[in-house]
């Protein structure tokens, strides 16, 4: 008969003695009969044992709690540092918290481990996906709460493909050595482990119970595919002939951001479009434009079997002014990828933090740091003038491109009409939006998008400089006239019919098409709930004549062209451009999507079969006489193939070298704060009840998710997102306390927390309860 997990107590007592790879501490069970009607007999034999003088833990051990059937983790009691005077206490707090009368429920008692380095819990295949990874959540301390409670404390996590070679982590090595004889002694292949290391080294085993996952692909599909994506890395990271940098790095936020607007799973409809309608070719000849290197042929989006990736030297090649020589151009390239890889919590920030994409009030001190890391006097003056003259053509308030953009946007809503009550077949007007939506939508955006990017640098560099203070500059923004301010005054004056012919195209993930659209579900998203009432104040912001003398004489100290009136129209007009053509453009698609999934519909398909096709049929339609239903049939398929390996495959959020993709900690990413306020208030999901008074929690939000503005909500959590991203933004127009791309591990902590308290000014967010 094979391994039997029966309660935690008799499971642990079967692996004592055949255990290799850890240690498992001396214990002793009781059941609650045998403790019923025998209580000082039991207290005695307890009294005997030779480690009963040591501080004890009473843990619950009941039945079924770890066995086979169900787990129950974490539904009962524990009590750590117990006296032996305090054990019948103890005991009858355990008992009792099982809430009923089980004579074969049991309870465990140890002494507890001294001198606890780190502990945690390790899975043995993926919680989420099933795939067989080894996860491992540890904290520093013999706390485990930290992990499985979401406690503060210093955490950390680590994923391993089970099959790959050995992990060089210390941490990681004997754990998946136990986890391997686990494995083997039980016969059971997905196992919840919970650990502890001692201040020796000493690994010793607290539980282990079954996991119960559903596993999705086979194994050595998985493994095939992992070693596609190895080779697939490797090559990447060698020298490219047309390119600055001697190697690459891979990261899911740095440029475009495909976490934060596409998710990290997205579909394979919203994958290719995203790479249709930007990445594969608009934002390398939209940056070129506007002064940057020449990056047009090089795609800015891979992705590793379904998961999105930006290629980071072809990002930081695209920052170089076009005028640097090559030289220069090449050390820059290999500085930014050296300083990501030193702080990689950076990679949602690199236009702030590391990479100089435009010239600013506090170029003085940035150009410091280049210095300090081996840039010549003359490299230094060279880079500082070829930003100032790039700088000074974009903010240029007579040729800056962006005015032109602003021009084509306009285009393209005049465009979408006429597509739209055309005669054209359904595919046609399909085909003409998405190009439209490119040459007068995404192509102005992306220019908008860099100008909007220069505002805010050079908004912060006056803070930098002491010439804004934090409070102005968030006054500033808040008093913009953006689309976001447009959707929450709206709010508060339109009716829902009103509300919805100006705004229903919105839909959370804006590229999914099995996101419904605003007006295809407003009864979901609660429009029409926000009651009537005047709008809240907008915050007032005006420059002192002192302020104005000194940005002046900033101006003309460092170079810039323009004057202090000039200036703030131009970061005005960015910004809100920006805001504004996302709006316009995001009509056009969701105007595509609607009809794609209108001619899904007609070839027998549904919305979630059309979310597994390539946007590519759309092509393929304008330029061949294909069968509708044949086509889309056959992408349909091959997307959904695709997605299985996309849903199981685990990759980190940087990949900085091939054995990344099978070896990695979670990165510890340095959450983007916005505004200066704090608030004590519960955390909520999108799709809870009520959020009004709630801090909102949401993964990844793009500009669909503005509904939950209209619902007097008290915060903000984002798992992705930068600082300059759609929801920081928002935020601070509107005053609303939020932490912006808190990264996976925090926000998990924090998502799933009851009440949360969060402080804007002191950077921190601490779970009440």
């Amino acid at each position: 008969m094979g391994f039997v997990f029966r309660s935690k107590a008799e499971t642990l007592e079967a692996l004592a003695g055949r255990l290799q790879s850890a240690s498992v501490l001396p214990l002793f069970h009781v059941g609650a009969a045998e403790w019923k009607a025998d209580r000082d007999g039991v207290l005695a034999r307890l009294g005997r044992l030779d480690w009963a003088g040591s501080p004890l833990i009473v843990r619950s051990s009941a039945e079924g709690e770890d066995g086979d059937g169900c787990s129950m983790a974490g539904k009962f009691l524990s009590l750590p540092d117990v006296g032996l005077a305090e054990a019948a206490a103890a005991i009858d707090r355990v008992i009792a918290a099982y809430g009923r009368d089980n004579p074969n429920d049991r309870v465990l008692i140890q002494p507890m481990l001294a001198g606890v380095a780190a502990s945690g819990v390790a899975f043995t295949r993926d919680p989420s996906t099933g795939s067989p990874y080894l996860v491992v959540n540890g904290a520093e301390g013999a706390d485990t709460s930290v992990v499985t409670g979401g406690k503060a404390g210093a955490t950390w996590c680590h994923t391993h493909w089970r099959f790959g070679p050995e992990p060089q982590d210390d941490r990681i090595r004997p754990i998946l050595l136990l986890a391997r004889e686990l494995i083997a002694i039980t016969g059971r292949d997905a196992l919840d482990i919970e650990f502890a290391f001692d201040q020796g080294g000493r690994l010793w085993l607290l539980q282990v119970r079954p996991l119960a996952v559903a596993t999705g692909i086979a194994d050595a599909e998985l493994g095939r595919a992992t070693l596609q994506v190895m080779a697939k890395v490797g090559q990447a990271m060698c020298p490219h002939p047309l390119l600055k940098g001697a190697r690459t790095v891979f990261g899911i936020m740095p440029d475009w951001n495909p976490a934060e607007i596409i998710g990290v799973r997205p579909s394979p409809l919203a994958l290719s479009l995203y790479r249709e309608l930007v990445t594969d070719s608009i934002w390398a000849y939209q940056r070129h434009n506007y002064g940057y290197r020449n990056l047009r042929s090089f795609p800015l989006l891979v992705h590793f079997h379904g998961l999105p990736y930006i290629d980071v030297r072809v990002s930081f090649n695209s920052f170089v002014p076009r005028d640097v020589d090559g030289e220069l151009a090449e050390k820059l390239v290999d500085y930014y990828i050296e300083r990501l890889l030193a702080r990689p919590s950076l990679h949602d920030k690199v236009e702030f933090e590391i990479v100089l994409s435009a010239y600013t009030f506090d170029m003085d001190q940035r150009l410091e740091t280049l210095a300090a890391h081996g840039f010549s006097e003359g490299e230094c003056t060279g880079l500082a003038d070829a930003l100032r003259r790039l700088t000074n053509t974009i903010i240029n308030r007579k040729t800056g491109l962006w005015q032109a953009d602003i021009e084509k946007v306009r285009v393209l809503e005049e465009r979408r009409q006429l597509i739209l009550s055309s005669r054209m077949s359904a595919r046609e007007k399909v085909y003409w939006l998405l190009e439209d939506c490119k040459r007068y939508g995404t192509l102005p955006f992306a220019g908008l998008a860099r100008a909007g990017f220069v505002a805010v640098q050079m908004l912060r560099s006056l803070v930098a400089a002491g010439v804004l203070a934090p409070e102005e500059l968030n006054a500033f923004l808040g008093g913009l006239n953006t689309v976001g301010s447009e959707l929450a005054h709206d709010t508060k004056i339109l009716d829902k019919a009103a509300f919805l012919a100006k705004y229903g195209h919105l839909r959370p993930g804006t590229y999914d098409l099995r996101s419904p659209r605003y007006d295809r579900a407003p009864d979901l998203y609660g429009i029409g709930e926000g009651g009537g009432g005047e709008p809240p104040p907008r915050p007032r912001f005006a420059l002192s004549l002192p302020q104005m003398r000194a940005i002046e004489s900033l101006l003309a100290q460092h170079g810039l062209d323009n004057d202090v009136v000039g200036l703030f129209d131009f970061f005005q007009a960015a910004i809100e451009g920006r805001e504004k053509s996302k709006f316009i453009f995001t009509r056009a698609l969701s105007d595509a999507l609607e009809l794609l999934a209108e001619l899904g519909e007609s070839a027998g398909f549904a919305r979630d079969d059309m979310a597994f096709a390539d946007i590519a049929v759309v092509r393929e339609w304008q330029a061949s006489c294909a069968d509708d239903a044949d086509t889309l049939a056959a992408s349909i398929a091959r997307g959904r193939a695709q997605y299985r390996l996309t849903q199981a495959l685990l990759l980190p959020a940087l990949i900085a070298v091939p054995g990344d993709v099978w070896s990695f900690a979670t990165l510890d990413t340095d959450p983007n704060f916005i505004t200066l306020k704090s608030v004590t208030a519960p955390a909520r999901r999108t799709g809870d009840s009520s959020l009004k008074g709630a801090i909102v929690c949401i993964e990844s939000a793009d500009p669909g998710f503005d509904w939950i503005f209209a619902h007097g909500i008290a915060g903000l959590i984002t798992a992705f997102g930068g600082t300059n991203s759609h929801m920081a933004i928002r935020a601070a127009e509107l005053g609303i306390p939020a932490v912006i791309g808190a990264g996976l591990a925090k926000y998990s902590r924090w998502a799933n927390a009851s009440v949360l308290h969060l402080d804007c000014a002191n950077r921190k967010v601490e779970v009440v309860r």
